[in-house]
């Protein structure tokens, strides 16, 4: 009788010590997904905004319009298609050029103060036969163009 006392008591405290490690390990386990699903904080970057350029539909069959924005070639849009990219908020300078560029003409440049958030939408069109960039308030479905992006040479 006194074993089977002694028996149970050890019984009774092995399951006591495998219930409190289980405890343990369920709830280290609770509070490392807890930390892991908490939203991280968002950075502090100012978001960007979206900005379209677009060729009117007189434009020239076999003209391509060349944009530039900052100094840096981003796109070349063909007949039918857009560019249309993201934008860091500020003030750039937008540039356009009609090729090929047979009579020599000036490239055309625009200053922008672009707010974050926003959608700027800008064609290229002819007024007599100078280039311009407008600003527009409608937007034509086209095809968008993907934007020209540096080729580093090997080794570089």
């Amino acid at each position: 009788m006194k074993n089977l006392m002694q028996l149970t008591k050890r019984i009774g405290l092995g399951l006591a010590l495998v219930c409190a490690v289980l405890l343990f390990g369920i709830q280290s386990t609770a509070e490392g997904a807890t930390k892991a699903s908490e939203p991280k904080p968002k950075s502090k970057t100012v978001p960007g905004s979206r900005l379209i350029v677009q060729r009117s539909p007189n434009f020239g069959t076999n003209l391509v319009v060349q944009v530039w924005i900052d100094g840096k070639k981003i796109a070349n849009i063909p007949r039918d298609q857009h560019y249309g990219g993201m934008i860091s908020a500020g003030r750039h300078s937008l540039t356009i050029l009609a090729l090929p560029n047979t009579l020599s003409r000036r490239a055309t440049s625009i200053r922008v103060s672009v707010k974050p958030g926003k959608t700027y939408i800008y064609t290229a069109a002819w007024n007599r036969d100078r280039l311009i960039l407008q600003p527009s308030w409608t937007y034509i479905p086209t095809h968008a163009v993907k934007p020209i992006t540096e080729k580093r040479k090997p080794g570089n």
